[in-house]
């Protein structure tokens, strides 16, 4: 295999809440609506922003972590994107720099130029020392340029403009507007499934752009082709029901992708609507809102009932996160409102004001370990000592619990399987 050439652009910024979701999914939108086929990937761990970017896009998105995925895995992703997109662009996480490794690291390593979104409300000339400061802060990093977010007018444009250099050029001045704005509650975006006008903003967001240097299509990047090994068939002949519904939608792209490389067959479920389960070998609860759904997911007995029988003929069940929540004897939201759930795993977790769990981390699992990550902001009471801990990517501090209660296992820990496809299988196998 050779090299494959795309146009490419990872989206980045000095902080988080600065604008970068909106604007990557504007400029896939753009695209899109031009009839370019468009392919998005997001850096670090995240469910919720793939999901903007898959409707602006119209494709999966996919994530890019060099630690949780491993170099590699990043680099096919891309060289088999880059076979037949006409544009490739990345979102990065928090601010350029932040994180270990950051957005600058990925950039760096694979050649792709940056263009920062600065959050301009308040600013003149200080926009072009902090557009400076990014561009010079690591020498190396090709900068295509910057994009002044929520820009009051056009004086104010040339004011932010006025002191870039020739090398760092201004994009595009976008005017705040709430009709493009996407809306966020407790763990981030509101999910792309409960915005019903989602592709008027979306659209409305495209159209800030489209007459805009940023609608220009970026430099063309060359992608190398990488040579993975074959994924053994250890599920093959097995399903696997998995949860999937506004409160269980956080499951990664690859994670599905991965069980259907080892062979199974997945079968998908509702434990908002569904009275039964799938047939199936084992079950897989992602995580997601449970705290939104509590007297919707109590009041569902007969697939509490599915799942109880599940569990007491043996058959593999594995929760992340909200999945646990799930599992748990009670669920407490922010409200103080409680209501029961399945009672398969001891316990109570009530959602609190702070984050309770955040970062990277390895989870020894009993089948081999898996890279993820941690995100929650529920603290949860168990009386059931952990069987492992997870590790933190960063070396300090332990990580998330591993419970194990007769066949099921269950965490904060959200996995990425293809990080290690066979200790994945095994997490569904008796």
């Amino acid at each position: 295999m050779t090299a494959r050439r795309c146009p490419a652009l990872l989206l980045t910024a000095p902080a988080s809440h600065q604008g970068k979701t909106t604007v990557t999914a504007a400029l896939a939108r753009h695209h899109r609506n031009q009839g370019r086929r468009v392919r998005v990937f997001k850096t670090g761990p995240d469910f919720l922003d793939p999901y903007i970017l898959e409707r602006a896009s119209g494709h999966t998105v996919f994530g890019l972590d060099l630690w949780m995925n491993g170099e590699d895995d990043c680099r096919a992703r891309l060289h088999q994107a880059a076979a037949d997109a006409d544009l490739i662009l990345i979102e990065g996480s928090m601010g350029l720099f932040d994180g270990t490794p950051s957005s600058a690291d990925l950039a760096a390593l694979l050649g792709v130029p940056l263009a920062a979104v600065i959050d301009a409300a308040g600013m003149a000339q200080t926009f072009a020392a902090i557009a400076h400061g990014l561009a010079s802060f690591r020498p190396g990093l090709a900068f295509h340029g910057f994009v002044a977010n929520h820009v009051a007018s056009e004086r104010h444009a040339e004011m932010l403009a006025q002191q870039l250099p020739e090398h760092l050029p201004l994009l595009a001045a976008l005017r705040r507007d709430e009709a493009a704005r996407l809306p966020e509650r407790h763990l981030g975006l509101v999910q792309a499934r409960e915005i019903a006008d989602l592709d008027e903003r979306l659209d409305r967001a495209a159209s800030q752009i489209a007459a805009t240097a940023l609608a220009e299509l970026p430099p063309v990047v060359a992608f190398p082709p990488v040579a993975q090994a074959d994924v053994p068939k250890l599920l093959a002949g097995k399903r696997i029901a998995i949860a999937r519904d506004a409160a269980f939608a956080f499951v990664y792209p690859a994670n599905l992708e991965t069980l259907a490389q080892l062979g199974a067959e997945l079968a998908f479920f509702s434990p908002l609507a569904d009275a039964a389960l799938p047939d199936c070998d084992a079950v897989y609860l992602p995580g997601g809102y449970p705290e939104l759904h509590l007297e919707t997911l109590s009041a569902n007995t007969a697939l509490k009932a599915a799942l109880h029988g599940h569990i007491e003929t043996g058959k593999p069940l594995y929760a992340e996160c909200g999945g646990m929540l799930y599992l748990l004897d009670k669920l407490t939201n922010r409200d103080n409102d409680s209501a029961a759930m399945l009672g398969l795993l001891p316990g109570h977790a009530r959602l609190q004001e702070r984050l309770c769990g955040l970062g990277l981390q390895q989870m020894d699992f009993p089948g081999g370990a898996l890279r993820g990550h941690t995100f929650h902001y529920t603290r949860l009471e168990t009386a059931l000592e952990p069987i492992a801990r997870a590790t933190r990517a960063s070396g300090a501090g332990t990580g998330e619990a591993l419970y194990r209660r007769g066949s099921l296992l269950a965490s904060y820990f959200h996995a990425y399987f293809p990080s290690n496809p066979i200790a994945a299988a095994r997490l569904f196998l008796k």
